[in-house]
């Protein structure tokens, strides 16, 4: 799909003219992909209970338009409740209830039980998968591929879960003796969850919270994003069938009227949430004990890539397009500043517009596209806007047609020479604009590195091992992955996903988010007669699910 060494393929004209006729007709969108019917959701889920709405809603605009006599139009996906500040309370009565001060029917089940009903909704969301994907397509732009790897990826996420808490469980099924003292170490849940995913990947990223904290025995409430709401619609009868009643509760509505009260409850024992630090930040305020409330954040980044002299420009160019335009750079783990050595700019931009103007771009469901429409309101304008400021300060567009608009549709712009003038320089752009930024001595992008607000990760390209190993040793303790001619990214799922600075608390992965969601906790006793004989009776005879030596297969 992407080749860097063909010369341009088109022109700014013809771009211009690619980009102009990018949105079909209704009739022209494949029959498979039609979406005849709007997902008009009233119903959202509390204590069990599918409840109906009938309330204000919110309509659900896609970033795809409609092409039709009277010009472009906007396509409709649906609409979702207005939910107010009683249903969010509501929603948090549910979850208390069910949690019971830790005493609820959820945190004491049986590990394997609560397994059991983990299984039972990955089960039942696999029937949905052909719906879940067409409202990805359709609310946040990702292409048929990326829709379906999503959704994959989130169901794989789930069984990977399953058997980290059966290799965790395990581990705690026996007893330790120390110091004249018997003891048995578990995990145990730690409250009420607030979980708030991204609307970018609004149904892996949000599981990826989600799970976890229900699979520990934590009771939750699930705040979907917008864009990205409808998605998680066919997934509400998944939910209610799977667990019992108060384990999860869905908010919907504007997160300024639903969460606030949810924090200043003071119930909320631990906030789930991946978004911006402003957010966050200003929900972390609201709850009134502090000391009670585990944050468990995934915030913005500005991820470099330091380009050396060395490097080897084709695989650099590849993995350059995908770290940047991958689902249009829509991604906190997108590359999105470049710096590259001096010596080799001129060769690195020529085979990196060469590398865009033959991308795919076009439609979610058309073959092999990889750029698409944008699904946040206004996006388009606020490119142009970093584009008009970096050109104000000297710099250019180099690639053909670069930053060319078609109302929600933005193709990429290369901007060369970028300088800490701009605002491209330090603010995160979350889409498909590319600063390229040259320099002659590695301590140009090591500052940067050093002083930016965020730290995930960086990658280097490069084939020197003693100058990658000299930048490894450093950057290891300003960012949390350093990547090694490949693009940054947040998988496999095994791998801790976390950042330093203003870009992270706490760490996700499929391990690492079980212990997030959870605390140590032990039963101990001192080694007498009285207790080996009291433990021997309550273990035997399966009087307890925490103090207990099963062995999950």
């Amino acid at each position: 799909m992407i080749s860097s060494d063909a010369s341009p393929s088109f022109s700014s004209e013809t771009i211009q003219h690619r980009v102009d006729a990018i949105f079909p007709a209704f009739s022209d969108i494949p029959e498979a992909f039609k979406l005849h019917t709007p997902v008009n959701q009233r119903q959202y889920l509390i204590n069990g209970e599918m409840r109906q709405w009938d309330g204000e809603v919110e309509e659900v605009i896609s970033p795809l338009r409609i092409q039709t006599d009277e010009g472009l139009k906007p396509f409709t996906v649906g609409h979702f409740p207005l939910l107010t500040e009683q249903e969010s309370l509501d929603a948090l009565n549910a979850a208390t209830m069910a949690y019971n001060l830790g005493q609820g029917e959820w945190p004491t089940m049986s590990v394997s039980q609560r397994i059991e009903h983990v299984q039972d909704f990955a089960y039942r969301m696999k029937e949905k998968r052909a719906e879940v994907v067409k409202l990805l397509m359709w609310e946040i732009g990702k292409s048929y591929q990326d829709s379906q790897k999503e959704f994959d990826r989130t169901v794989r996420y789930i069984e990977d879960t399953i058997d980290a808490l059966k290799d965790l469980d395990r581990v705690s099924s026996r007893f330790e003796l120390s110091e004249g003292v018997i003891g048995q170490i578990r995990r145990a849940p730690i409250g009420i969850v607030l979980c708030m995913g991204p609307s970018n990947y609004p149904l892996n990223e949000t599981f990826t919270l989600l799970i976890p904290a229900l699979i520990m025995g934590n009771t939750t409430i699930m705040k979907l994003p917008r864009p990205g709401v409808l998605p998680c619609t066919p997934l509400l009868e998944a939910f209610q069938k799977a667990f019992p009643p108060g384990v999860i509760n869905t908010v919907y509505g504007s997160g300024r009227v639903v969460t606030p009260p949810l924090m200043a409850a003071g119930d909320i024992s631990a906030l789930a949430f991946i978004g911006s630090s402003r957010a966050a930040n200003s929900l972390e305020k609201q709850h009134p004990k502090l000391n009670r409330l585990r944050t468990v954040y995934g915030l913005e980044a500005k991820n470099p890539a330091i380009v050396l002299p060395d490097a080897d420009l084709d695989l650099t160019v590849r993995e350059c397009i995908l770290g940047t335009l991958s689902y249009n750079g829509q991604r906190c783990t997108a590359l999105k500043i470049l710096f590259v050595h001096r010596q080799i700019t001129d060769t690195f931009l020529e085979k990196l517009s060469n590398a865009i103007a033959q991308l795919h771009i076009g439609m979610p469901w058309d073959d092999e596209v990889m750029i698409t429409p944008l699904p946040e309101a206004g996006k388009s304008e606020y490119f142009t806007a970093l584009l008009d400021d970096a050109n104000h300060h000297g710099a250019e567009v180099i690639n053909p047609g670069g930053g060319t608009v078609n109302a929600t549709f933005f193709y990429p712009a290369v901007v060369y020479p970028v300088t800490a003038a701009m605002r491209l320089y330090s603010e995160e752009q979350f889409g498909p604009v590319i600063p390229v930024v040259p320099y002659d001595d590695i301590e140009t992008p090591i500052d940067y590195i050093v002083n930016s607000n965020y730290g995930q990760q960086v990658s280097i390209f490069g084939q020197d091992a003693d100058t990658i190993a000299s930048l490894i040793d450093p950057l290891v303790n300003q960012v949390c992955r350093v990547n090694l001619n490949s693009q940054c990214q947040r998988g496999p799922d095994t791998f801790p996903f976390t950042g330093r600075k203003d870009s992270a608390e706490g760490t996700l992965s499929v391990s690492d988010a079980l212990r997030a969601f959870s605390i140590r906790t032990l039963v101990a006793a001192k080694e007498k007669d009285l207790n080996k004989t009291l433990i021997t009776e309550i273990v035997r005879n399966r009087k307890s699910n925490f103090l207990s030596t099963d062995f999950i297969l």
